[in-house]
């Protein structure tokens, strides 16, 4: 009997270690998908809308340590960040992207906490629009470090990507709440 309870236990593992090596490989992807706007030195990603997914599909603790992982990965040197802000490794958490970046273990684990199994639209929304604003947050910090003001940067930071935080919400709702009971009773 032990022998069982612990080859189930081995699987949830492997499971887990799954989920949160396929978090961090998601979030690589999306950054990937990088759009320059002008005015501004924070490109338009997917990024965002792959972390708040993460998060929410794995849960606070996993989506967290996966945003962790992919972190980790990129200041080690990997090419996970977006391609189009010239730092690497490291210093890009430094940059003007790397409020965003550092935001981003916070947000996964604030949508993951919120969008329970079973969660209604109204729940999941709340967990979605709570990790936008934690990303907006970090990385209005962030600018508002590197330029001294916070007016120029919620200018440079936020208001280019209110309508695509919109976007991301009428998307992101109905997947989650579709998509987080399955993949969540498998973990």
């Amino acid at each position: 009997m032990t022998h069982v309870a612990l080859d189930v236990r081995r699987a949830a593992f492997g499971s887990r270690v799954l989920a949160l090596v396929s978090g961090a490989v998601v979030v690589a992807l999306a950054a990937q998908v990088s759009i320059p706007l002008p005015g501004t030195p924070v490109p338009m990603t997917l990024q965002p809308m792959a972390v708040l997914l993460v998060g929410g599909l794995l849960g606070g603790p996993l989506g967290a340590m996966s945003m962790i992982l992919y972190l980790a990965m990129g200041a080690a040197g990997l090419p996970v960040f977006t391609p189009t802000v010239p730092l690497l490794g490291a210093a890009r958490l430094f940059g003007p992207t790397g409020g965003y970046l550092l935001a981003y273990p916070l947000a996964a684990y604030a949508v993951g906490t919120v969008v329970a199994n079973g969660s209604s639209a109204r729940r999941v929304a709340l967990g979605v629009f709570a990790g936008l604003v934690l990303i907006h947050l970090g990385g209005l910090a962030q600018l508002a470090i590197l330029t001294g003001s916070i007016s120029g940067a919620a200018r440079l930071a936020t208001w280019p990507f209110l309508l695509g935080d919109f976007l991301n919400l009428a998307v992101l709702v109905p997947v989650l709440t579709k998509l987080t009971p399955t993949l969540r009773a498998r973990l």
